[in-house]
């Protein structure tokens, strides 16, 4: 069975999503999850933003990849680091999907959806740990983020660790900003990234510019 399992995921060629969504994995899918063989659920979800290719496991959200990225590189990632056994799955995807949806519709402010960490480690950990708590509809700076894992003068470091977010989204990466406001970079490139600051500036409803949170700050 888990011989067949790799084919499906091999099979179909074209892109990520379409092999994620063979129909040999999903002939497999029902059996598979009967069995107890998924180790990592995957589906593809829509959004604003394009399709969002969304894998998890029992402990948590694993990945959110935009599929025009480098997904065959992070399926390759995730097969060596968590387990080769990836098989489309929807409906273990169901509360992600639902709580992706909420947000983009502007109704939901904070993501409730528990995170896998296992593709993130060291300081990439601390930094994502970090950004994970800045609060819907505010901003932090490289500088910022880097002084508060323990790194002031780790901007570029920092930066590093935002770029290789595999969880962008529900770990927000694209509220860092460059000193000054300027935006920076983002994995799915600025036009995404200023999608995703102008719908929280709409939501706290500041459409000017992000609100600095002021005081301690919670996720």
């Amino acid at each position: 069975m888990e011989d067949e399992l790799t084919t499906a995921l091999r099979a179909g060629g074209g892109s990520p999503v379409a092999r994620a969504s063979s129909r040999a994995a999903a002939r497999l899918g029902p059996e598979a999850e009967r069995e107890g063989l998924i180790d990592v659920a995957s589906a593809t979800v829509d959004s604003p933003l394009g399709p969002l290719l969304v894998l998890a496991t029992e402990r948590g959200l694993l990945m959110l990849s935009y599929t025009d990225a480098s997904v065959d590189a992070k399926l390759a990632r995730i097969a060596a680091r968590v387990s080769p056994r990836i098989l489309e799955a929807p409906a273990r995807l169901e509360g992600v999907r639902r709580e992706l949806d909420e947000y983009f519709e502007g109704r939901r402010r904070r993501f409730e959806i528990a995170i896998d960490w296992s593709l993130i480690s060291g300081y990439a950990r601390t930094v994502l740990e970090r950004t994970s708590e800045i609060p819907y509809g505010t901003a932090m700076t490289y500088a910022e983020v880097s002084a508060e894992a323990g790194n002031p003068r780790g901007a570029r470091a920092t930066g590093n660790a935002l770029g290789s977010n595999p969880i962008p989204v529900v770990i927000p990466c694209h509220r860092v900003l460059r000193t000054g406001g300027a935006l920076g970079g983002y994995t799915g490139g600025l036009d995404r990234k200023r999608f995703l600051l102008d719908l929280e500036n709409r939501g706290v409803g500041e459409p000017e510019a992000l609100t600095r949170p002021a005081g301690p700050r919670s996720g």
